[in-house]
């Protein structure tokens, strides 16, 4: 499944693990400075260990889009947070 906001892609497909695992892209061609692209992929590896154990057994792929480099780390792991819970809910939607 796929959700998108202005700032991210969340591509989620369910694991045969009880744990969720994470990849993620942040494209020199969508964010150009090096210290932009570590700080976004910094804030989302963070927002991913404090909800690691609440995602159960998911992939997620989340690729950055090119206006998230004018983002604050606030506004960043919202956005990844609300992401989270939209898969969750289509998750738990598609399974009844």
């Amino acid at each position: 499944m796929r959700v998108s906001d202005a700032c991210f892609t969340v591509l989620a497909r369910k694991n045969q693990l009880a744990f969720a695992r994470l990849g993620f892209a942040v494209a020199k061609k969508k964010v150009k400075r090096a210290v932009d692209r570590n700080r976004i992929k910094r804030v989302i590896r963070e927002a991913f260990r404090l909800q690691h154990g609440d995602l159960g057994g998911f992939d997620l792929v989340i690729i950055a889009k090119m206006n998230v480099a004018n983002k604050t780390n606030a506004q960043i792991t919202r956005s990844i947070l609300k992401h989270w819970a939209m898969i969750q809910k289509k998750c738990d939607t598609l399974s009844l």
